[in-house]
Parts: structure tokens; C-alpha cells; sequence
């Protein structure tokens, strides 16, 4: 929901050219398990769909984000 807000104060902010929210910053929210709401307004919104290096940054952050949950459920059941 955080990821999903932050993308619309974003989006907001280029309608009205005001002060933007860094694309690092949204990365970084995406990779901290809030990629699906960032995934849900790229979509609604139409924000950040058509820069392809965006696009690409944010899906390899959500390749770590699951293969980073992956390895702690691996873990945490091998360790139980």
C-alpha cells in the first residue's frame, strides 16, 4: 500500500511539475516487499510504464525481492 501511495504522490508531482520522489526511492520500496503495489499503479496510474530502464530495474528488484523470500523460507525450514 506504502509503495502504491508513493507512486501516486510521484505521479502527481509530474502532472503538477513539482518536486519529484527519486526512481532509487521507488526502487527500493518495490524491493522491500512493496513491488506488487508499485506493480498495481504503474498499471492504474500509468506511471512509469513507458521508460524501459525504470522497467527494467524494477523487475530485476522484484527478482531479488522473491528469490531473497525464497532463501529465507528455505532457510528457516531447514533450520526448524
Amino acid at each position: 500500500m506504502a509503495c502504491f501511495i508513493t507512486y501516486a504522490v510521484d505521479k502527481s508531482a509530474a502532472v503538477h511539475q513539482r518536486q519529484r520522489i527519486s526512481e532509487n526511492a521507488l526502487l527500493l520500496l518495490g524491493f522491500c516487499c512493496g513491488w506488487p503495489g508499485g506493480l498495481l499503479a504503474q498499471q492504474w496510474l500509468r506511471h512509469k510504464t513507458s521508460k524501459t530502464s525504470f522497467r527494467i530495474r524494477f523487475w530485476i528488484t522484484v527478482a531479488l525481492n522473491v528469490a531473497t523470500a525464497a532463501l529465507l523460507v528455505q532457510y528457516a525450514a531447514s533450520a526448524g
